[in-house]
């Protein structure tokens, strides 16, 4: 075999949906491609494409000291026995334990951690002795100024920059983990009797899901009958952020307001969609976006972190200030009323898409990381 190629994420769902085409793009390379995640149910399938998969005892909102550091001992232990060439960590929590791991182990690999977003502690500003923590485990993990980073966005950059981690040669920027541009296809929006803004994303309140529901209460009285807002997405009750079913039931009378809970036909979902949106807080680059965009959809998301890079103002679609659901409210009301818009939006998303965040362009510039 080729190269060692060792992927290290929290779990294998989100490896599958994030990062598989790298994985499949590299076997055709004739890497040899190892996987060390938490099984969820994925670890057949996976095998089955021919990466090794390595059970390991992730728990991504882990607070047992104890633990913690077995986990440290357990990937050091995985890096002296495999010996990889390149170890690509996924995730903030990865990434940290990973690299830690890797300077026990003397690993002598290309170590990449690909920074998607800084998680909870990090988004809607807040102060907590955990983000303290955080930003020290950090210091500790990069200090050293040897591993690389892809980061998602340029802020994110200019934060890791801020704590001294980055030497000016030591990273990357790739816009999200890409959109098969051709399984994603251009469609034109069905023609129904009622129009569909969809939000696609786990169900937090990082998420803006409740601003998107209270935009929906605000726009009732004029489109009730004309549209339909539809929440797309699982409950992550292991997020501090996370909403309940109850919360969710009581809000969604499944008529107007729809609550579909998880979803895995994220095409059909689009297809289906008039307008796509997304009030979050904060993020690395939201690919539910991105998929919204390859499809063909206007887009209306916040001006934050990561969710601003999706939008060319007036072009594609409209940014509003986090949290502000009455300017919200105006601009997915402006849509519904101009289909001529929607549609000139929608194409200009497929085409940022095409230009900016297509999975080809992802795949080209991660492997010209491995293999510079």
């Amino acid at each position: 075999m080729g190269k060692k190629l060792l992927f290290v994420i929290n779990v294998d769902w989100f490896f599958v949906s994030h990062r598989l085409p790298l994985a499949l793009e590299a076997l055709k390379r004739n890497y040899d491609v190892y996987l060390a995640t938490k099984n969820t149910g994925c670890k057949k399938s996976l095998t089955e494409y021919g990466i090794k998969v390595i059970d390991i005892d992730f728990e991504r909102s882990g607070k047992n000291p104890v633990k913690e550091l077995s986990l440290i001992t357990r990937l050091t232990k995985i890096y002296k026995e495999i010996k990889p060439d390149i170890i690509h960590h996924i995730t903030l929590k990865a990434s940290i334990y990973g690299t830690i791991a890797a300077r026990k182990a003397k690993s002598k690999a290309k170590i990449i951690n690909a920074v998607s977003g800084l998680g909870y502690a990090f988004t809607d500003n807040r102060k907590s002795l955990s983000k303290v923590f955080l930003k020290g485990l950090l210091r500790w993990a990069f200090s050293d100024q040897k591993s690389g980073f892809i980061f998602q966005n340029p802020d994110d950059q200019s934060f890791y920059s801020q704590l001294g981690f980055l030497n000016g040669k030591n990273f990357v920027i790739i816009k999200g983990s890409g959109v098969d541009e051709v399984e994603f296809g251009f469609s034109v929006p069905v023609k129904k009797e009622k129009q569909v803004v969809v939000l696609l994303a786990r169900m937090l309140k990082d998420k803006g899901v409740l601003e998107f529901i209270e935009t929906a209460q605000a726009l009732k009285k004029e489109f009730a009958g004309k549209a339909e807002f539809w929440l797309v997405g699982g409950i992550d009750e292991h997020n501090p952020a996370h909403i309940t079913e109850q919360v969710l039931k009581e809000k969604c009378d499944q008529e107007y307001i729809n609550w579909l809970g998880h979803r895995s036909d994220v095409k059909y979902i689009y297809e289906q969609s008039d307008i796509a949106c997304l009030p979050s807080y904060r993020e690395g680059l939201p690919k539910s976006l991105i998929e919204a965009m390859a499809i063909g959809r206007p887009i209306v998301t916040t001006d934050a972190i990561g969710c601003r890079e999706c939008v060319d103002e007036g072009i594609n679609g409209f940014k509003v200030p986090v949290k502000d659901h009455q300017l919200l409210s105006e601009r997915i009301r402006e849509l519904l009323l101009d289909e001529h818009l929607r549609l000139k939006m929608g194409k200009a998303s497929r085409e940022k898409m095409v230009n900016e965040f297509s999975l080809k362009e992802v795949v080209t510039q991660t492997f010209r990381l491995y293999e510079g």
